[in-house]
């Protein structure tokens, strides 16, 4: 949505590298209402103040000068942060309930007068779906289902690689990519850019890195909560381990997602992001995930859709699956995949 903003914040990650422990006070010039946060969590904290007012770097920061103070909006972001960190402390017990986003839904100037009526046809006042606890399925019956309908346990655990070839559209264009898992828990995708460099994100095991072909000896380890969600992409068996992996699941409230009505899971675990998960109530499989990266002022959501489900050597993946965040978007659509072929684990492995 904001590309400048995109890469700024992945400039901010990258020069943490090796600075985990240091606070954003420690780690960058003239930073006041969030200086004792860890310093990798200021980028993430900057990407969602940008998407919840609808606003790249530019609007607070001077272009090149980022510590200036010469702009009123950085100055009024400083109060407000104060202001929102106050409401959480004395009302919600320090929890981030209140956020830049509660009042400005994507919006640089909060709306505080509600909308008058237009039209004389009554609005609409959707149904929600019944609360859990009456008729239904129990959370252990959704996870049954859904491994059923992906072909067996059996069936999962006999593939214990994927080798996954096509393309990712995003910004109206698209690049060849790869994907390579491999059992319990790497994975790499690899997308070819044009001109001949590519891009590689990947999960070795125990933790994240990012990198392009380009400056590939720099590539950079991602910060802990980025490795906490990149692994949860890596699980090979997740269907078969999600309850090992979020010991707190339970069943949430129904929704319906693209005209199919879902039954919803919520996990969490310490160290892990909060997970939403949907599965199509007739054919038990999962069509969207959303989990949600703690920051300081609110939570970051990134939600994946998952759709085109086939068979792969006798187990049922989605070869298609569209990623979305508050700034920015992508879809991947897998055209071949191959199970079971040896792939070293050197392919996983940061370049030192």
């Amino acid at each position: 949505m904001h590309p400048r903003f995109v890469v700024a914040a992945f400039v901010v990650s990258a020069a943490l590298y090796g600075q985990e422990t240091k606070t954003a006070g420690e780690a960058y010039k003239n930073v006041t209402q969030l200086k004792s946060i860890p310093a990798d969590q200021l980028g993430p904290t900057m990407q969602f103040m940008a998407a919840a007012l609808g606003v790249n770097c530019e609007f607070c920061h001077v272009q090149g000068k980022m510590d200036a103070d010469e702009k009123g909006a950085k100055r009024t972001a400083r109060e407000m942060i104060a202001m929102t960190m106050e409401i959480n402390k004395a009302s919600f017990r320090g929890q981030v309930q209140v956020s830049c986003y509660t009042c400005h839904r994507g919006s640089a100037r909060p709306v505080g007068v509600p909308p008058v009526i237009e039209s004389d046809t009554p609005a609409k006042t959707e149904a929600r779906p019944p609360m859990p606890g009456g008729p239904g399925a129990t959370a252990d019956q959704i996870l049954e289902k859904w491994v059923t309908a992906l072909g067996g346990a059996d069936a999962l655990h006999k593939v214990t690689s994927r080798v996954l070839t096509g393309k990712i559209l995003a910004n109206g264009s698209e690049s060849p990519i790869e994907v390579l898992t491999k059992a319990p828990n790497k994975r790499i995708s690899i997308t070819h850019m044009p001109g001949g460099n590519d891009s590689y994100t990947a999960f070795d095991g125990t933790e994240g890195w990012m990198g392009g072909s380009s400056n590939v000896h720099q590539a950079r380890v991602m910060s802990p909560a980025e490795s906490a969600a990149s692994s949860i992409d890596a699980e090979f068996y997740l269907p078969l381990r999600l309850k090992e992996v979020f010991p707190q699941l339970r069943r949430g409230r129904p929704e319906e997602i693209n005209g199919a009505m879902c039954d919803a899971l919520n996990a969490s675990a310490p160290g892990k992001p909060a997970l939403r998960l949907f599965f199509d109530q007739k054919t038990g499989l999962l069509v969207r995930m959303v989990r949600y990266a703690e920051t300081p002022v609110g939570r970051m959501p990134t939600q994946i859709d998952y759709a085109d489900y086939r068979d792969a050597g006798g187990a049922k993946i989605p070869f298609r699956w569209t990623l979305s965040r508050p700034n920015g978007r992508f879809t991947i659509q897998i055209a071949e995949a191959k199970v079971n072929g040896p792939i070293d684990d050197a392919k996983f492995a940061r370049p030192q």
